[in-house]
């Protein structure tokens, strides 16, 4: 009897500790960078105990979350882009999520209307100019790019690229398809050179004086601007004078990194846990310091390490919007031959 009131004991015990077991862990599917992603973890970990393990891969997640169904191990995704966040809410791949610190950090034009992603962080798309070739103030809007005054000034990566595709939808939003599509039109008329690279191959080649004007994530300009690894990117980065665009109307154009909880999450509260972490003030700092990113729960700090970048007076366009014109830019990407 001694050895069954102990055998019990030992099986109540066990069945005790492996929730807690379990409870301790959150597991993310992510398309952000490990190097970028690991300090954030680190410091979520340090701060509640919980152990994060992360799936990393630039494509491909909401297909195979999608195929794991219910047996899938992920808690949450992290992703960049709200063409990505739209992909994995669109195939019902999230979960709403009632929480009181992220619905009062996040601006509502920043997450779901049925918060099931929420956005982390802000990035904007920002006109660089040669100082010299490019007198300061020419250019203030994005609208301005169609200025027949730059004709084969221009440089930028191809059109169908999510940055720039996100960028054509806001001003779908914004001003209409016809006025957008004459936009387009005239920018594609004012290219240097046949659209190409990345946004940091803008910059290169503005400073070899293939173009005078360029279109760029702004992290970007801080990443080589400080970069010490790869001196020729800071004397690319020397060259430019940054524009935020459209400060004196709507404000800039911008996009987010975000994330939500997965449909079927094992450890849902601890993913919850971890959103609410990354839009505490310490998270929030992080993302100035790591990536030059704009906060979301604060509008009055620039990115870190970057003169010049003070206050963003950002578009509060919804950011679903984005999503909602992609596909309709995207046609008229191709159509305009961008």
């Amino acid at each position: 009897m001694r050895l069954l009131q102990s055998l019990v004991s030992l099986l109540l015990a066990f069945c005790m500790l492996a929730p807690i077991a379990h409870s301790a862990e959150v597991n993310i599917y992510s398309h952000r960078q490990r190097v970028l992603l690991a300090p954030f973890l680190e410091a979520f970990t340090a701060k509640t105990g919980i152990e994060t393990n992360v799936v990393f891969a630039a494509k491909g997640l909401a297909q195979r979350l999608a195929a794991e169904g219910k047996a899938s191990p992920a808690d949450l995704v992290l992703t960049v882009d709200i063409a990505r966040l739209s992909e994995y809410d669109s195939l019902d791949l999230f979960q709403p999520v009632s929480s009181d610190i992220l619905t009062s950090a996040v601006p509502a034009h920043l997450r779901s209307p049925d918060n099931r992603w929420f956005g982390l962080s802000k990035r904007t798309r920002i006109i660089v100019t040669h100082k010299d070739r490019v007198a300061e103030g020419a250019i203030t809007r994005i609208e301005d790019l169609a200025d027949p005054q730059w004709e084969g000034r221009i440089c930028t990566r191809k059109g169908s690229h999510v940055y720039n595709r996100a960028l054509l939808a806001s001003l779908i939003a914004h001003h209409g398809a016809d006025a957008a599509t004459k936009w387009a039109e005239a920018l594609v008329a004012n290219l240097a050179r046949k659209p190409q690279g990345n946004d940091r191959a803008q910059a290169k080649a503005i400073y070899a004086g293939e173009c005078d004007i360029a279109i760029m994530n702004h992290y970007y300009y801080g990443k080589m601007i400080n970069n010490d690894k790869e001196p020729e990117q800071k004397d690319w980065a020397s060259v430019l004078n940054v524009v935020l665009p459209n400060q004196n109307d709507r404000g800039a154009h911008i996009n987010i990194t975000g994330g939500g909880v997965t449909k079927y999450a094992p450890n849902r509260d601890n993913a919850v846990a971890l959103l609410e972490f990354l839009v505490s003030e310490e998270a929030q700092n992080l993302y100035a310091a790591i990536n030059y990113e704009y906060p979301v729960i604060d509008e009055t700090k620039g990115p870190s390490g970057l003169d010049g970048f003070g206050a963003l007076k950002a578009d509060k366009l919804p950011i679903q919007a984005l999503a909602d014109n992609a596909l309709e830019a995207q046609m008229m990407i191709d159509r305009v031959g961008w």
